[in-house]
């Protein structure tokens, strides 16, 4: 497992560890967004040969808290780690994951519109939003489309058990 650092769109370097194509990191949610007696930190997962970021969000309360939030994004490495840029198709997936919602397709054509993204990172985003959905979302008896991947991917399932990134590892013994 290595350490890493990934820039989050809300301005923030945060620490994160990879195993193989997944990353988990860390982001502290910002006050404006944070609800009273709820974390103020939310995990997500880089799933980085898919383009998409999972999280499931602290502040989401009620008929939807444990529902995954998944950004179809891209992924750029740099020297001081990675910086996640959002392409605005999102979803919301169930703890069942026997449904699920696309949300913001009116948010990609906006910023295709406006050039906040180019023809060929709408079409990218549109193709991983598709890939995502045959590999994780569809059910066998809805026709093959490549291989079915287990959602959220076991990966994730053993990095979302760590303790906080923001934490100091804790030493034993003496110094």
């Amino acid at each position: 497992m290595d350490e890493i650092q990934v820039f989050h769109r809300s301005g923030q370097w945060c620490p994160g560890r990879r195993i193989g194509d997944v990353v988990a990191y860390d982001v502290k949610i910002l006050p404006e967004y944070q609800v009273a007696g709820r974390p103020t930190v939310d995990r997500c997962f880089l799933l980085l040969g898919e383009g998409v970021q999972l999280t499931k969000p602290a502040v989401f309360e009620d008929q939807i808290e444990g529902w995954w939030y998944v950004d179809v994004v891209e992924i750029e490495p740099t020297d001081a780690g990675l910086i996640v840029h959002d392409t605005y198709v999102d979803f919301l997936i169930p703890p069942a994951v026997d449904r699920y919602q696309i949300l913001d397709l009116d948010e990609l054509g906006d910023a295709l519109r406006e050039g906040r993204l180019t023809a060929s990172q709408c079409a990218t985003a549109l193709t991983k939003t598709q890939q995502f959905i045959h590999h994780y979302l569809r059910r066998p008896e809805e026709g093959p489309n490549g291989p079915q991947h287990h959602f959220p991917p076991p990966t994730v399932t053993t990095l979302e058990a760590l303790p906080s990134f923001f934490e100091e590892p804790k030493t034993t013994g003496p110094r």
